[in-house]
């Protein structure tokens, strides 16, 4: 019966042990989170756009009080509806974004696989045939010569060794990770992760953002071309009228003048309002996917989309507070989740100049044929324990961390640069958004003056009291007006988008962003101190 020789595994002290324990967990590398930038306002300079101010919400959360979701859908416009529905099913920045979603997600895969022991599958067979006077074989052939010299019956030395043996087993591999450098660059691929997924929502926002700014100019423009066709032609028709008083007599040659150029002017006015047309319909068919050919089966030339006012009064949005936007805006949460992934890869490289400890083996059986492979007495195993410290890296391990101490200083910037500009949009997009209601307002209530007097006019033309070119020049008036109003409409629904934009709240059912909490930053207190996305509640 064979016997077994007991090979004794590497020991490793229990006190050891224990001390490396005690000092991994008191052994932090990760640097702190810095403050964003200076105190928070506690409001917007603005205030509320559009409504009495709100009341005070609590910090730990900030939703967009009176704010739907699909806002653009208060404009009853269907053509537009389709629109957004199109550009989120096909534009090719979101698959872009999705794609690099799933990248970050598949890295955060891979670095977490590092936590875990590597185990793999082995399978051999190895068949051996060499002379037996080379090598190890010759000096066995000399000792077995040796021993039969001068015996007359000497058995027959083996001119050649030849022997096959197979083998199964498990192989693995496996580094303790007592520093933590595994599980903090597992820790900054998950922030990677949900940094990419934030970019995302910022992407989604802006392709809504700019498929409806798209739109409405679009919409303006094709009014707007549309009154320029129909001024130019009401003063071709007012010059005429003009030239035949003047033949009569009874106008100026400077009446005349003035209302060819002015003709003129309308008329060259028009290239630039196509030109404008076809690029903002261009501009419209890429966020859709597809070409300018294509579009008119969005959105048909027919189309006449109700711009802000004509349909529906605006809504009124309470702009809630500064701090209260840090978890509204995706692009401030992207900043964060970069920071901390910077700041888990600075310890991740700080736990690389201390000692690591890893275990390798294989455990299976062996035989010198197919068949013994069946037999559990053939088992063999074999343990590896290493623990290895840096010596002499040529100051590459302290250039690494310095590498990373300072790419956590720039994403520390950046965060902070985020919160500063987060704010300064909100505060302005809250600002526009007012003027531009007071200017819509005026321009609509001058719209009524002039359909009044066009009114009158006709009236006064119908009744043989007023002359047919006061009623050109009525209408005239009335034309420019209505082109103004356009624009005015056009602005003023851009404004609007601006502001839900700079808020980052949700904009669709599919966009709630989890929410992360709020934290107060280090030596900060009171309702005007730094507040930063935390964690998230667990």
């Amino acid at each position: 019966m064979p016997q077994e020789v007991a090979v004794p595994s590497p020991a490793f002290p229990p006190t050891a042990l224990a001390l490396l324990v005690l000092a991994a967990c008191s052994f932090a590398p990760e640097p702190e989170v810095p403050a964003p930038a200076a105190a928070l306002p506690a409001a917007f300079e603005a205030g509320d756009a559009g409504a009495e101010p709100a009341p005070a919400e609590p910090a730990a959360r900030a939703p967009l009080a009176h704010v739907p979701l699909e806002w653009w859908t208060a404009f009853r416009d269907p053509v537009l509806d389709a629109v957004v529905d199109t550009a989120l099913a096909s534009n090719f920045d979101l698959a872009a974004a999705v794609a690099r979603v799933r990248q970050a997600r598949a890295q955060a895969g891979v670095a977490r696989a590092a936590l875990l022991p590597a185990v793999q599958l082995s399978a051999g067979a190895s068949d051996q045939n060499a002379p037996a006077n080379t090598g190890l074989g010759s000096r066995i052939r000399a000792l077995a010569l040796g021993r039969t010299r001068g015996d007359s019956a000497s058995a027959p030395v083996l001119d050649r060794f030849a022997f096959s043996t197979w083998s199964v087993g498990v192989d693995f591999s496996y580094e303790i990770d007592f520093w933590g450098r595994a599980r903090n660059d597992a820790r900054a691929a998950g922030s990677d992760h949900l940094a990419t997924e934030a970019d995302f929502e910022t992407a989604r926002i802006g392709v809504l953002a700019e498929t409806i700014t798209a739109y409405f100019e679009i919409a303006a423009l094709r009014r707007q071309t549309a009154l320029a066709r129909e001024t130019s032609e009401l003063l071709a028709e007012r010059e005429a009228l003009a030239e035949t008083r003047y033949d009569r007599g009874l106008a100026t040659s400077l009446e005349v003048y003035q209302l060819r150029r002015d003709r003129r002017a309308a008329q060259a006015a028009l290239p630039a309002l196509q030109t404008a047309l076809a690029v903002s319909e261009g501009r419209l068919a890429v966020l859709l996917g597809r070409y300018r050919k294509d579009l008119a089966a969005v959105f048909p030339d027919s189309g006449a989309p109700a711009l802000p006012g004509a349909a529906a009064p605006p809504l009124p949005v309470h702009a809630g507070t500064p701090a209260q936007l840090l978890q509204q805006r995706p692009d401030v949460a992207a900043a964060y989740r970069r920071l901390e992934a910077a700041r888990y890869r600075v310890g991740a490289r700080r736990a690389e100049l201390l000692p690591s400890l890893s275990l390798s083996g294989s455990l299976g059986v062996q035989s010198a044929d197919a068949g013994g492979l069946f037999d559990v007495d053939q088992w063999f195993r074999n343990l590896l324990a290493n623990l290895t410290a840096p010596l002499l890296q040529g100051g590459r391990l302290r250039s690494n961390v310095a590498l990373a101490q300072a790419r956590f200083e720039e994403a520390a910037a950046a965060y902070g640069r985020a919160v500063v500009t987060a704010v300064h949009e909100a505060e302005s997009a809250l600002m526009a958004l007012r003027n531009e209601q007071r200017r819509h307002d005026f321009l609509a209530a001058q719209m009524v003056e002039a359909q009044a007097s066009a009114d009158l006019q006709a009236d006064r033309y119908a009744s043989g009291v007023g002359g047919y070119a006061g009623w050109l020049d009525a209408h005239r008036t009335l034309l420019g007006v209505e082109s103004e109003l356009a624009g005015a409409g056009r602005d003023l629904a851009l404004a609007r988008l601006a502001v839900h934009r700079a808020l980052g709240g949700a904009w669709t059912a599919a966009d709630r962003f989890p929410e992360p909490r709020m934290v107060p930053a280090p030596g900060t207190t009171g309702g005007g101190a730094q507040l930063r996305p935390g964690e998230g509640a667990s």
